[in-house]
């Protein structure tokens, strides 16, 4: 019974029929938003929605049963489990915030789809190296700010005026959102060699530093695809032989037979 639905929660049919559901109750959830349409096709709508729920439900009691206590060893089981579990929440009272965020079922795409999976996981190897650039990018902020309030703050109070509004005036510089309009050509009409503070500034922290974090997150998502790559190499290798062993069992067998 048990290897029946093991063989089932493993198909890809039925992987796909989770992908299909995902998508559809995705839509509901939407659908749901609309007032005009919840007048009209509410109890529908509403009905669609615990299917769905009811289909995460069955198959995580299904997973369950299958891999009992291993099934909390895997981090993709905890998130699908944790999603569906906020789903399960009566809706009532301070509770209904909970309820608000059942739309994160639909995040279960990436536990079901594997090109989404190598993502979140290139993303999360690459964290400890992104710590260490945030750190940077951190200090040189910090640095910048500083200097910034100190060469502007008597001028242009608005944004340069304390340390904090330094910072954030810095961070919409360097997302090149209005900077140069915006911000630097009137600091500049003030302030004629204030350019000699900026554009180091972007050059280092957008063009320099974001793009290390673009390249960690990269190199990370091309090691977690050449792992899986490697073990799904592994694996028909193994099969391979272990098909190669019985096969020579078998002619071993015949020969003892002669």
């Amino acid at each position: 019974m048990i290897k029946q639905i093991n063989s089932l929660i493993s198909s890809r049919a039925f992987g796909n029929f989770i992908l299909a559901v995902i998508l559809v109750n995705a839509a509901v959830l939407g659908l749901q938003t609309s007032k005009e349409l919840m007048s009209r096709t509410g109890p529908m709508l509403d009905l669609v929605d615990n299917v769905c729920l009811g289909i995460f439900t069955i198959e995580i009691l299904l997973k369950l049963i299958v891999h009992r206590h291993r099934f909390f060893l895997s981090g993709w089981n905890n998130f699908d489990f944790v999603i569906v579990g906020i789903s399960l929440i009566p809706g009532a009272g301070g509770l209904s915030v909970l309820r608000a965020m059942r739309i994160m079922r639909v995040l279960r795409v990436v536990s079901i789809a594997p090109s989404l999976r190598r993502v979140v996981e290139g993303f999360i190897t690459a964290l400890p190296g992104m710590v260490s650039v945030f750190a940077l990018m951190a200090l040189i902020f910090y640095i910048a700010g500083v200097m910034a309030t100190k060469l502007f703050a008597d001028t242009f109070p608005e944004w340069f005026g304390t340390l904090g509004e330094s910072l954030y005036s810095l961070f919409q510089i360097m997302t090149l959102e209005s900077w140069s309009m915006g911000i630097v050509r009137p600091v500049m009409e003030v302030h004629p060699h204030a350019w000699a503070f900026f554009v180091p500034f972007i050059l280092v922290t957008t063009f320099a530093v974001v793009n290390l974090v673009v390249g960690l997150i990269v190199t990370s998502m091309e090691g977690e695809h050449e792992a899986e790559d490697n073990k799904a190499t592994d694996d028909y290798r193994d099969d391979v032989l272990a098909k190669l062993d019985e096969l020579a069992a078998k002619v071993d067998a015949l020969g003892a037979r002669k």
